[in-house]
């Protein structure tokens, strides 16, 4: 039961006054699922680094990554070029691709990875063409390169079957001078997502929130879904406007990059993160049930200043053993925030179908 709903207090980063940390070093597994050997599942990583990648880089022969900075900005060199990753941007680097992170001080962010598929946008339906996350705000790098002897080694890791394996050789890897074709890293700025919701009544499915998809066999399935709640208006009337209480059958990680999560202003920190499990019960916490329940229902902004995302997935997730043990940052109380729910149930004196 204990990994049926997980939170995770803001993961510690290391201090550069302590040990050298750089983004492979501090690379921790949260959970995941499936399998790497036949290209089907995904996992879900943490980084805390406090050092750039000196004379080293990194490729996986297991999946994609997609990486979300939550401290810190990434200078990410590939073979294709360089990229500039910041807070509030996401990056994707695929199968097989080289590459070192560069950083500037104590940073730490959250990686979806995936196997065996590529993300890709959803299908917009009858939205039409234009919303959500539009393609020509993907930005690729510009071709560079470094013509580098490393007298010393220059060590690349490679992480194969989810182990890492090391090999030195004496040039930079970043000699590419020119490519082309579409396979290639990307980043996007969250701020460019066109936000679509409801302007009537109820909730619209989150998954009008989905930047990023990776298609399972199965149509309208995901392996996994990279879904973020922006700044936006409500408007809803006659409505419950927070996340509404569910359970479904997908498992959803929850992450923090900055502000207050609306349905958990309190103990849910940038940082952070929070696991519910397949078919597991969960919503706004007490405080949010009992202040959205009273509000008045006027236009209003939500999630400003506030970016929280979902790494979804139609997989049941797995809690590695370095996530349970990460005793410092899990929140053994985390239950606790719907203790205080009360039923305000009042059924009518007469049965509503019977006549006056």
């Amino acid at each position: 039961m204990a990994e049926l709903k997980l939170r995770w207090k803001p993961f510690e980063i290391p201090k550069a006054s302590q040990k050298k940390v750089d983004f492979v070093s501090g690379l921790h597994t949260l959970c995941g699922a499936g399998d790497i050997k036949s290209n089907n599942g995904l996992a879900i990583h943490i980084f805390l680094c406090n050092t750039s990648m000196e004379n080293r880089c990194f490729y996986n022969s297991d999946g994609d990554f997609l990486i979300v900075p939550q401290k810190g900005n990434l200078l990410i060199y590939t073979e294709f070029g360089k990229m500039l990753v910041q807070p509030n941007e996401i990056c994707v680097i695929q199968r097989g691709m080289r590459f070192s992170i560069d950083v500037f001080e104590e940073t730490r962010g959250y990686i979806l990875e995936v196997y065996g598929v590529h993300f890709e946008l959803p299908d917009l339906g009858p939205i039409g063409a234009n919303g959500l996350a539009n393609p020509r705000d993907f930005l690729i790098p510009i071709a560079w390169y470094e013509d580098r002897q490393v007298p010393g080694g220059y060590t690349v890791i490679n992480k194969y079957q989810g182990k890492l394996f090391a090999a030195k050789q004496d040039v930079s890897p970043f000699n590419v001078v020119a490519w082309h074709g579409n396979y290639t890293p990307y980043k996007y700025n969250l701020k460019n997502f066109m936000v679509i919701n409801s302007v009537a009544f109820d909730h619209a499915d989150p998954s009008i929130f989905t930047v990023l998809t990776a298609k399972s066999v199965r149509p309208g399935v995901a392996i996994a879904d990279f879904v973020i709640f922006p700044p936006r208006w409500g408007v809803a009337d006659k409505t419950f406007r927070p996340p509404y209480y569910h359970r479904n059958c997908m498992s959803e990680f929850m992450g923090l990059i900055r502000g207050h999560y609306e349905a958990k202003q309190g103990g849910f920190l940038p940082g952070g993160g929070s696991l519910h499990s397949t078919m597991t019960p969960h919503g706004p916490d007490a405080d949010c049930f009992e202040k959205a329940s009273k509000v008045k229902l006027a236009p209003e902004r939500i999630a400003d200043g506030t970016m929280a995302f979902m790494f979804e997935s139609s997989l049941s997730l797995a809690v590695t053993k370095w996530g349970l043990k990460a005793s410092r940052c899990l929140d053994e109380n985390y239950h606790k925030c719907w203790e205080p729910l009360k039923s305000h149930f009042t059924p009518n004196s007469r049965n509503p179908a019977e006549p006056n």
